[in-house]
């Protein structure tokens, strides 16, 4: 038993090993894993795509089977009686199974029934479900008619009908907006206070793994360590520090200063850019401004995600694809030009029968611009993308992509575009390099300029080991890197990225980045949409929606400004962003 752990722990693993065969191959997915998990607390699982965690909940649930060692939960032997764990134990998987057409209602009647809730039982709890997670007013609408953040709480609540000691949930806030993972988070504690719940929890969310009692932090199949965020994050005092440059914009400074020696991590942080250095001291840092250009920088209070960082990167070494994406955007950032409109967009609507689902949006965009769509779930976000991209026709208004009235010349614009979709499109059944060959041949790259742009695609996205791997079974992070190679094949002028980081861990987010920040200075268009506000700190400027109307547009730094007051005198873009969709919500009411 791991150290430290009662008897009476809620959950607990000792030695715990787990093996898949895989193509003819054995793959380690836990290795000699110890853990304990306190009863009545708040446990976050964390770790880059491959850690294992997923591997670990349904180990936990007694859904697999381990090759070595023992699992307890709630003094249940895992591995002798899964089926008595499955009865007690809650676990709502990544992909939790709602049945799309089914109501809320008819969904919440499923679930009591496999759970064995007793009918006499149900009403009471429906309506404390159904009052927790705001869901009352929509129970007999359609599973598959919910947005993404009303899909997740209607999982929790199915999860919840009966109420476990032990929850375990496998990424519950993945593609989820601020706000809805917020009320997520209300309702876990909830469960915490009021039924004395024990939680486990995997997340891509760091400002989330600050939130729990306790973080396990996991790495190819090993536990690296477990104790409070705080005890994560205090060992970084020294080693975290803010730079600015009046005379680089945000991102150019952010590019450079990653490819600094002896700086390990490098992230926009509102106006500023903020570093890791691997010892507690400040890394030289006079290449970063030529001719002796201004450099301002200042102590950071470190924080759990500048340990994650720390502790998974190990040292401040750039891949050579990283280090060649530094130099290409330094370069690239004087000859770009950034001042003409390539798309324009004028009232523009979308309706489905009588629902607006895009109504009176305008917006421009500059060459070489960042730009976002931000919005919560169900804003309009993806449906304004896909008229832009020419995918779904508009019902009003008027577009202009890179000088095509998309309305008359759909097929000239896509030619010029590039669309990386919000889950995974490209073939499953295809290896990366069969995948890659279709979209070469779909953009008209035939023979040379095909092998020379595939050739492109391997090594700039590392993809070259994995060429004869099926799509299917890539990482998560892989998988994001095969479908941006594949937009990318023909060399758009515009690229567009539909929540293109969702799941995705913060290795891999920023990895992500950097090749964006790159095709940005070489004066590539790039719109896109996310949930991780603090994504939203590397667009030029960007627009926040709601029920498919803009509540606002400007910089990231105009959107925090107007939320600056002395309870928040240094507001982040997730306290600007909740603030602007309540003020729209108590709006809406008082007009009501």
């Amino acid at each position: 038993m791991p150290p430290d752990v009662s008897s009476a722990a809620a959950l607990v693993f000792d030695g715990v090993s787990k093996r898949f065969g895989a193509e003819g191959r054995t793959v380690t997915a836990v290795q000699s894993v110890d853990i304990g998990i306190e009863a009545g607390k708040v446990a976050g699982l964390i770790g880059p795509d491959g850690a294992g965690k997923t591997t670990l909940m349904r180990l936990a649930a007694g859904l697999l089977r381990p090759d070595e060692g023992r699992i307890r939960a709630l003094n249940i032997d895992v591995v002798e009686h899964p089926l008595a764990v499955q009865s007690t134990v809650g676990y709502m998987p990544q992909r939790f199974g709602l049945y799309e057409d089914l109501s809320v209602q008819e969904n919440l009647d499923l679930y009591a029934d496999l759970q064995g809730v007793a009918k006499a039982d149900r009403p009471e709890r429906y309506r404390a479900l159904m009052h927790m997670t705001g869901l009352a007013p929509f129970t007999r609408r359609l599973a598959g008619h919910l947005s993404g953040g009303m899909k997740q709480k209607l999982g929790l609540a199915c999860t919840l009908v009966r109420p476990p000691r032990l929850l375990l949930l496998d990424e519950p806030t993945a593609g989820v907006d601020p706000v809805s993972r917020r009320e997520l988070w209300s309702i876990v504690y909830r469960q915490v206070r009021e039924q004395g719940m024990s939680v486990l929890l995997s997340t891509a969310y760091l400002d989330e793994a600050a939130r729990c009692d306790e973080v396990i932090l996991m790495h190819e199949g090993r536990r690296l360590g477990q104790g409070s965020p705080q005890s994560f994050s205090a060992p970084m005092r020294g080693r975290t520090f803010r730079v600015t440059a009046p005379a680089l914009n945000k991102r150019t400074l952010q590019t450079r200063l990653s490819a600094v020696p002896g700086v390990i991590d490098a992230i926009i942080e509102g106006e500023q850019v903020r570093i890791v250095s691997a010892t507690p001291h400040l890394p030289d840092l006079s290449a970063v401004v030529e001719d002796g250009g201004a450099l301002r920088t200042a102590p950071a209070d470190p924080v759990f995600e500048d340990a994650f960082i720390a502790r998974l990167k190990g040292d401040a070494s750039m891949s050579s694809a990283h280090a060649r994406l530094a130099e290409e955007s330094r370069a690239a950032a004087a000859g770009a030009g950034h001042n003409d409109a390539v798309i324009e967009v004028r009232d523009l609507q979308r309706r489905f029968g009588d629902f607006y689902a895009v109504k009176g949006v305008s917006f421009s965009v500059q060459r070489g611009e960042v730009f976002g769509l931000l919005g919560a779930n169900g804003a309009g976000k993806s449906t304004t993308f896909r008229m832009l991209c020419g995918l779904l026709p508009v019902t009003a208004g008027e577009v202009q992509v890179a000088g095509v009235d998309l309305r008359h010349a759909v097929a000239q614009a896509r030619a010029r575009l590039g669309y990386m979709a919000q889950r995974f499109s490209l073939y499953e059944n295809l290896t990366v390099l069969q995948n890659l060959r279709f979209f070469a041949s779909a953009y008209g790259l035939h023979r040379a300029r095909g092998k020379q742009r595939i050739a492109w695609a391997l090594e700039a996205f590392e993809l070259t080991d994995y060429a004869g791997a099926g799509s299917r079974d890539l990482p998560l992070g892989f998988k994001q890197r095969l479908a941006m190679a594949a937009a990318l094949m023909h060399e758009p002028e515009i690229l567009f990225l539909d929540e293109p980081t969702s799941g995705v861990d913060p290795l891999a987010r920023r990895e992500f980045w950097q090749r964006i920040n790159a095709l940005a200075e070489a004066g590539v268009t790039v719109l896109v949409t996310t949930h991780f506000m603090d994504e939203a700190n590397y667009c030029d400027r960007l627009v926040i929606m709601a029920e498919g109307e803009v509540l606002a547009k400007g910089t990231p730094a105009d959107m925090k400004a107007r939320f600056r007051d002395a309870e928040h005198p240094d507001p982040t873009m997730e306290d600007a962003f909740i603030s602007m969709i309540e003020a729209h919500e108590q709006r809406k009411e008082a007009a009501a």
